[in-house]
Parts: C-alpha cells; structure tokens; sequence
C-alpha cells in the first residue's frame, strides 16, 4: 500500500513542508534533498493528494489547451500523436490535461477565461498562423506557456518549440534536383499555417537556386487528408506536363497521392518521385507502403513530450529561462525516389 505524506516524512527524516517542498520544485531546497525525497517517492510508490497540494499551493497541476472548432473543420490525426506524448508526460508527473474547445471568433476571450479559471496552470498552443495574434495573448496573461510552431512576423521573445519546415523541404528538392527532376509539385497543408508556409519557402529556394520555377497550376494546400492528396495528384497528373517529383507535407496526403499513382499505371520511384513530410505515425509507416517512401522525418510525439516538459518545469519552477528549440529533420532515403524520366534529366545548374 502506497505511503501518505506523514509517513514519507517520518521515513526520510524530514519535515512534511520540506518534503511537499521537494516535490513540488521549490529552489531553496537543495539538489541532494530533492534526490532523496524523488528516490523515495519511487520505492514507496507515494502518490501527492492534488486537492490538498492545490490549497497549499494555488496550484491546479494542469495543462491547458484551447482548440478550435468549426463546421467543417477536419480532424487530425498528426495532432493526436502530438497529444499522445503531451499525455504520457503529464501522466509521469501527475498532470492534468483540460481541452477547452472555442470557435475561432471566441479564441481570445476562451483563453483568458482559462487563465482566469485557476483550473490551468500553463496553457501552449499549436498550429501557428503567420502574424498569430494568440501569442500576444498569451503573454499578456502572466502564465507559463508554450508555443508548437513558430509565427511569421513580430515579436520572437516567446518559448516555442519547432521543427526546421524550410530546411526540410529544401533539402529534399536538393535530393530530386540531384536525381535530375525538373518538373515538380508540392501537395502541402492550409496556406494560412506557418509550417506549410515554411516547406513552400524551402522547395522553393531549392528550385529558384536551380533556376526553376514552382508551377502554380502544379500545388495544392488543402487539409492533409489523403482524399485531398489523391485529388491533389490526379490533377497533376492530368497536366499537359505532368510532374517527375513531388513533396507532400503528410504521409497522410502521400498515401492519397500514391493511390492516384498506382491508378495511372504509373511505377513510384520510376516514373515519378515523391518525398513525404513524416511524422512518425504508429499506422501509417513510409517503409510500409509497396513502395517504401522517402521522408523528411520528426516526431510529433517527441514534441509532445518535450512541450509538456517545458510546461511542467516551468510550473515546478525546475526551468527558469525560456526555451527556443529547433529541430532539424532527417532525410531518409527509401525506392520512392530515383532518377528523373529521360523527358527532364537535364544537368541541374549549380547554386
């Protein structure tokens, strides 16, 4: 049977304020105690009382998150990786998780509501649009927070966390443009979100060094889901000039943009290249299509975990300064990718 507070104390030799103390990231007590009381904490399978730590602390150890929420407005499955390594952390440390849902109109009051509340102690938010006035919000609310993604334009003196969405995509068109590949495509997420801005920038920057330009007839930004990637791709494919290589910010999109392939009788990694933005997806693997697909990889769980990170210390005041992070991608390549058609294997001209 689990210990309560008391007999942890007596057990450690420690008053129970030094002990709640420990437990809860005060700085005045020291490094050595703190080990003690967390290595007792895990051999006693101790287990804080919440609603007596929220009296004596003011505190609710929870996250907060506003979601928005409109008619029409699609589910996303990327997000719920992204919400599944927040939970496993705020599980560790026996955090809650409040989801406040708010139409877009109302995000504004939702969020200072919350804050209000007392019911939150951090609150981040996601899906970054350029100019986001959330963040200014956010910081006018004097609670901890974190931001997943980055804005475009204004003030940077906010924490977030990020994954490099231009130097992804510019590397993966360096890749096809070493393959030969001149005529490409990019099925991305909604125009308005930071990081589909972000890949469109980074394509094409590789492509203005090589002396090409995107096609505005061969892109498509649309919710990733992979209807919108098999409908995306059936129209390029109908083009009076097809593509050769195409980039999708989802294996969600790709697994659509294949389907459309392999219904024009056309051979991924032959006829037409494609790379895929992945997110490490539990039932979507890029090396378990018929044709293992090359990607840009991340994991949206491990930003989860690192978000709630941040959160939680900055509640238990273990974290002191912001954190900006940015995360670089890797390049894996698998068969969806080869040399160009013989139509467009042109020598690409140097940057």
């Amino acid at each position: 049977m689990a210990v309560n507070l008391r007999q942890l104390s007596a057990l450690l030799g420690l008053s129970q304020t030094t002990v709640s103390r420990a437990l809860n990231g005060y700085p005045e007590v020291n490094a050595e105690t703190r080990k003690r009381v967390l290595a007792a904490v895990r051999e006693t399978g101790y287990r804080p009382n919440r609603a007596a730590q929220r009296l004596a602390t003011g505190r609710a150890y929870s996250i907060g998150l506003v979601m928005p929420i409109a008619a029409g407005m699609d589910s996303d499955i990327h997000f719920g990786e992204f919400l599944a390594g927040l939970a496993e952390e705020a599980v560790r440390h026996d955090f809650h998780f409040v989801i406040n849902p708010a139409v877009p109109a109302e995000e504004e009051a939702t969020f200072r509501r919350l804050a209000a509340s007392g019911n939150v102690d951090a609150l981040f938010i996601a899906y970054m649009r350029a100019q986001d006035p959330r963040i200014d919000i956010l910081k006018s609310l004097s609670i901890p927070f974190i931001v997943h993604g980055r804005a475009i334009g204004g003030a940077r003196d906010y924490p977030y966390i990020d994954i490099d969405n231009t130097g992804a995509f510019y590397d993966a068109t360096r890749l096809l443009l070493q393959l030969g590949h001149r005529d490409f495509a990019l099925i991305n997420g909604p125009c308005d979100l930071t990081f589909a801005i972000r890949r469109k920038k980074g394509m094409e920057r590789a492509l203005g060094e090589a002396g090409i330009l995107l096609d505005p007839a061969l892109q498509e930004q649309s919710p990733m889901t992979d209807e919108h990637g098999y409908r995306a791709m059936q129209r390029f494919l109908s083009a009076d000039r097809p593509p050769t290589a195409v980039l999708c910010s989802s294996t969600v999109l790709a697994l659509g943009a294949v389907r459309a392939i392999n219904q024009a009788g056309l051979v991924l990694g032959r006829d037409i290249s494609l790379i895929a933005h992945d997110d490490v997806l539990p039932m979507l693997k890029p090396e378990n299509f018929t044709v293992p697909l090359t990607t840009t990889r991340s994991s949206l769980r491990a930003a989860g975990t690192r978000v709630a990170q941040h959160l939680i210390g900055s509640v238990s005041r273990q974290q002191k300064t912001p954190i900006q992070e940015l995360w670089k991608t890797e390049l894996i390549v698998r068969a969806s990718t080869g040399a160009a058609p013989a139509r467009c294997a042109r020598p690409v001209r140097s940057a």
